[in-house]
């Protein structure tokens, strides 16, 4: 904390005294613990996942719908638990009523808290899935020192365009440090997904990719890497669920991102994907834009 290389900002901010680009401190900061049935269907089951949403984000893409929570400066009245114990009596309680699997979201900036809650749920008797639902923007020798603790890997591949990284966001350098992030994970897990009788995953690799407005070569190349490094058995989510939200309206570029993808602009990427010969996976319906649309002003923010 003294000098954080966390995530591969590198930034080394001594975060006991002063705050690093995504301006999250010392203390732990999470801004809902709740049950979510919006994620893939082996993450889900019947009963949905509980998932732990940490605030602030070392990306900050400019179009993020979490935008309430991971922004630099975040509403402390959106902050509702703020150490280990709190996260882990929290999470036990949600899982009372979802599936036993527990998904980290954008997590990468408290990965030295990781090791230290689920070792908490473990002294309590509670030894849960972990998923680590990330943005793909991963420091490799983080994700070595995580690999004892994380059964699942949901990252996202968001760019192969650097300066749709740079524009979207701030980070350039994304399309390396996802790829070997990914890399990483596939030498982790394989590119399997193993599931239970009732279709639940416990080990394994799903990797999403958002399609955004206007950018379907971006998307193309993406998918072509990853069916090029990882191979078209890993399992794929393709997402259509981006929408504008104020910033991205607000944008010095708002005709890039200041509307939803198209049905023929899904279809065509739909249709790459079948042509690269993915074997595994979802695709989301394009009403999905109206549907995962969170409300951090809640502790539960997809009750709404």
């Amino acid at each position: 904390m003294q000098q954080c290389l966390l995530c591969p900002r590198n930034c080394l901010a001594d975060r006991v005294n002063t705050l690093g680009f995504c301006h999250a401190s010392n203390t732990l900061e999470v801004s809902s613990i709740c049950a979510h049935r919006g994620e893939e269907p082996p993450l889900c089951g019947i009963k949905g996942i509980c998932n732990v949403f940490f605030a602030h984000c070392n990306l900050q893409c400019i179009y993020c719908q979490n935008y309430e929570i991971s922004r630099d400066i975040v509403n402390t009245a959106n902050i509702f638990h703020h150490n280990v114990d709190e996260v882990a009596n929290r999470i036990m309680e949600v899982l009372c009523e979802t599936e036993n699997i527990v998904g980290f979201v954008s997590a990468s900036h408290y990965a030295d808290q990781i090791p230290k809650l689920i070792d908490k749920l473990h002294q309590k008797g509670v030894h849960p899935t972990i998923v680590w639902n990330t943005n793909g923007y991963e420091n490799v020798t983080m994700l070595r020192r995580l690999s004892p603790y994380i059964d699942i890997y949901l990252p996202d591949f968001k760019y192969m365009d650097a300066d749709l990284a740079r524009r979207y966001s701030h980070a350039p350098d994304y399309p390396q440090k996802a790829q070997a992030a990914l890399l990483e994970m596939v030498y982790q897990m394989g590119t399997s997904l193993a599931t239970d009788e009732n279709g639940l995953a416990f080990r394994g690799i799903i990797v999403r990719h958002l399609v955004l407005p206007g950018q379907l070569e971006n998307s193309k190349r993406c998918l072509q890497w990853i069916a090029d490094n990882c191979g078209t058995r890993l399992h794929l989510s393709l997402m259509a669920q981006y929408f504008p939200t104020s910033a991205p309206r607000n944008a010095p570029w708002p005709d890039e991102l200041g509307r939803t993808i198209t049905a023929e602009e899904y279809e065509e990427i739909s249709d790459f994907c079948l042509k690269l010969g993915f074997e595994n996976g979802w695709q989301q319906q394009l009403k999905s834009t109206d549907v995962y649309r969170p409300n951090f002003t809640k502790q539960n923010a997809f009750n709404v």
